[in-house]
């Protein structure tokens, strides 16, 4: 990577250009799935969150459309960071996947004993359990079902009959399967190899440069540790994995100073950066939006230390410039917003956007403010 500084910005300016990264300044015209796609990851394990973090980025929208998208294979459902159910792209999801398989955790003796499944087992598993999925998704208790028939894997009735939260894990990251539609209120799985989108798993070395060029383009100007925070902690990908990844990105990679701190972001991205003005946008996030979750809830340059305890757990944001400064809330059909920072509250732009938020949710919304 270059170590010479490119160029020298405020906070202000990085943020503002991560928020038009983020298709939240400007919003943008994507699809949902150009959404899931340009953030990497949306996590899904509250489907009304999910589609509320697609549909703040987008100028026009339905609801449902990200539940569409899923059913028409314009999008995958996969356990992937943090052990949690994330909706991915069919175009690059794969290559977080590759990189949450790198561990190879099936491969571990608590796991060999646990599930009674040798290292070398696992090829004629993950072929039953496509073989099982052939004639369309089934349920945890159904795939269970399907393969305990087989002799091989009676043993592992009692697992399922749990809901094998643990052992379908690897199933996904190895793109054997993905969520279906629900059914009944149940997750579905179903055969993703079955899907004409999908672009399937590269390799481990091919995947790694594009997942940190990825983080690079939709998170930066950001640090190492940053990176590391979210392939390395979040997918177990390996710090010296991804070290080698990064270095190898070589003169791509370049280096900014941010108000004293040395910060990366690509260089072709370097003379936009440099050129953005700051931002003074009002959005209303909901609770484990990417933008936050990205850099994680630590990076008090997005979420001040005061407000951490509140978006950790799941509060929703509300954002002045790409800064947490306060929490919204629904109850019926009154938005109450409560203000948390000392600077002075745009009411007039808070307004516009609850007005905003009214259109994309379907509701006549009144508007409580208040202040901590």
């Amino acid at each position: 990577m270059s170590t010479s500084t490119k160029a020298r910005i405020t906070w202000t300016q990085a943020l503002a250009w991560r928020m038009g990264r983020h298709l939240l300044d400007p919003v943008g015209s994507e699809s949902a799935a150009g959404v899931v796609r340009r953030l990497g990851a949306v996590l899904s394990m509250d489907e009304a969150l999910a589609e509320l973090a697609v549909r703040t980025r987008r100028n026009a929208s339905r609801a449902g459309e990200l539940a569409q998208a899923l059913a028409d294979g314009a999008v995958i459902k996969a356990f992937a960071f943090r052990g949690s159910m994330h909706y991915l792209s069919t175009e690059d999801g794969g290559v977080y996947l590759a990189l949450r398989s790198a561990g190879r955790q099936w491969e571990l003796p608590s796991w060999v004993e646990h599930y009674r499944l040798r290292p070398s087992d696992w090829p004629d598993f993950r072929a039953a359990v496509r073989e099982a999925l052939s004639d369309g998704p089934l349920t945890v208790h159904e795939l269970g079902d399907a393969l305990t028939r087989h002799r091989a894997y009676r043993h592992l009735k009692p697992v399922f009959d749990e809901g094998a939260g643990t052992l379908i894990k690897p199933l996904t990251w190895q793109g054997d399967m993905a969520f279906g539609p629900a059914r009944d209120g149940q997750h579905t799985f179903q055969r993703l190899d079955d899907n004409p989108l999908w672009r399937g798993i590269p390799d481990l070395e091919d995947a790694g440069p594009r997942a940190v060029t990825a983080y690079f383009r939709t998170y930066g100007p950001t640090t190492l540790e940053h990176v590391h925070y979210w392939l390395g902690d979040g997918l177990s990908a390996g710090r010296k994995r991804l070290d080698g990844w990064i270095s190898g990105l070589g003169d791509r990679l370049v280096t900014v100073d941010v108000e004293g701190t040395t910060a990366y972001v690509m260089r072709e991205d370097v003379d936009e950066l440099a050129a953005v003005q700051p931002s003074e946008a009002v959005r209303f996030l909901p609770g484990h939006d990417q933008w936050v979750i990205g850099p994680g809830t630590k990076d008090v340059k997005v979420t001040p230390p005061s407000r951490r305890d509140a978006v950790t757990r799941k509060a929703n944001p509300l954002i002045v410039g790409g800064v947490v400064c306060g929490t919204w809330a629904l109850k019926r059909d009154e938005l109450t917003v409560c203000w948390l920072d000392q600077r002075r509250r745009p009411n007039v732009a808070i307004a516009q956007e609850a007005e905003r938020l009214s259109g994309i949710i379907g509701r006549d919304l009144r508007l409580a403010l208040s202040s901590s």
